[in-house]
């Protein structure tokens, strides 16, 4: 259902991978439903699109990026992707390139960006972690978009906030999930 201009040209699209659909939690405590409870809060005239999905690479996400630019005609885009091409091992050349893709479009379609960070665990080789792990700034810089260094700052290494599974975080670790958005998020917030 395609939203009311009015509405649309103050809403933010999440595109995102698991960590933004929830996984494994109720889809209503995950980061990207605290957000909204949040800018409702704060009186902030925004509504929040989560187009995630538990899984997602930025090669699959590309493609789905414009159809929803199209029709939900952003303010802002929060992109947070890359995660799962990490974790299978992508070409680093590939991964920059459906980011840098992505976040060229947006800002094409006049939206503001939001590029999450993520990082992958050391088992994959310094010269892939390091080389994954420069990806975020150097794009966010490149493209002139905001960046949150890594979602999962401060508590990365604490299995409490994961699930049994330990790559996803549990719902007591959404509210610090949002607390890293919402650093990035809040000045481009008009």
């Amino acid at each position: 259902m395609a939203l009311p201009a009015a509405a649309a040209e103050k809403s933010i699209l999440v595109v995102g991978d698991s960590l933004s659909a929830a996984y494994g939690i109720p889809r209503q405590r995950g980061w990207v439903a605290l957000l909204e409870e949040r800018l409702k809060r704060e009186r902030l005239d925004y509504i929040v699109v989560n187009a995630s999905i538990s899984g997602e690479t930025s090669g699959g996400a590309r493609p789905r990026l414009k159809p929803l630019l199209e029709r939900h005609r952003p303010a802002i885009v929060v992109l947070e992707l890359g995660g799962n091409d990490g974790l299978r091992g992508h070409p680093l050349a590939q991964i920059r390139a459906n980011l840098a893709a992505m976040l060229r479009e947006s800002r094409e379609a006049g939206a503001r960006v939001v590029l999450v960070g993520m990082r992958m665990p050391p088992n994959y080789g310094e010269d892939y972690t390091r080389g994954f792990d420069s990806i975020f700034p150097d794009l966010a810089k490149a493209q002139r978009a905001a960046l949150v260094p890594f979602l999962l700052e401060d508590f990365a290494d604490k299995p409490d906030f994961f699930q049994p599974d330990r790559i996803h975080p549990t719902e007591a670790a959404q509210p610090l999930m949002l607390e890293r958005v919402w650093r990035g998020l809040k000045p481009l917030l008009k």
